[in-house]
């Protein structure tokens, strides 16, 4: 199957069709998300399926409804759902968040997205990756203004971005009302830099943050227990 697929403990993801491939920024947002007490998902910019299928692995009662404005991709993430186990809670529509809106049957318990964010880079050569990588399709207010028309009165908001825009995120969910209730910072290895957040949002009564840190590496290809503690139960090897 060679670089065309990525095999997980409980599923498999093809994603030779798809702009944006697997990576630990997806896994690391399907791990951490808070998906306990959850009877409806939405992950929206779904790409291959990843992170949909990690949330059915997690929680064997939830409906999830996985949308992809990449007509490829969705087609490539409906064939990866329907191999898996979990074909029968995961819905795959190929539609932009912006039109699945006035669509959308009911409220949402949790809304999780590994969203385009490269919003100052130069624009790739492929056109398709572009649209996955760059916020153009998908502003971060589009964001947290259409998650909040789905989500029901207790319902959060899940997402992984780039450490450095953690200040702008916070000013546009400020903006529309949404409370930050958990957040994690993530080094790439032990004394780096941070490169990466996960942030949940809520909509209901603001309470106490909960702050803390992971590191992915101790060095290169040396995992902290930490994040294999997170992903275990998702990668093949570990």
């Amino acid at each position: 199957m060679g670089n065309n697929c990525f095999k997980f403990k409980q599923f498999t993801v093809f994603h030779d069709r798809c702009a944006m491939k697997v990576g630990t920024d997806g896994v690391l947002l399907g791990a951490w998300a808070d998906v306990s007490d959850c009877r409806s998902i939405l992950d929206v910019g779904t790409g291959s399926g990843l992170i949909a299928l990690i949330a059915a692995q997690r929680n064997n009662l939830a409906k999830i409804t996985a949308i992809e404005i990449d007509t490829e991709a969705a087609l490539q993430a409906k064939e990866n759902v329907g191999n898996s186990r979990f074909k029968e809670r995961i819905e795959v529509l190929p539609l932009s968040f912006q039109d699945f809106v006035p669509v959308a049957a009911g409220e949402f318990d949790l809304i999780v997205s590994n969203p385009p964010f490269f919003t100052h880079s130069l624009p790739s050569p492929d056109l398709r990756r572009t649209d996955a990588r760059h916020a153009d399709s998908l502003t971060l207010n589009d964001l947290f203004v259409l998650s909040k028309e789905l989500l029901n009165d207790t319902g959060t908001l899940s997402l992984i971005y780039p450490f450095l825009e953690r200040e702008n995120i916070m000013l546009v969910a400020e903006k529309v009302n949404f409370h930050l209730s958990r957040e994690t910072v993530v080094y790439p290895v032990r004394g780096a830099s941070p490169k990466r957040i996960l942030l949940e949002f809520n909509v209901g009564v603001k309470k106490k943050v909960d702050r803390n840190e992971l590191v992915i590496e101790e060095k290169h290809h040396v995992y902290t227990p930490e994040f294999i503690g997170l992903v275990r139960d998702f990668y093949l090897y570990l």
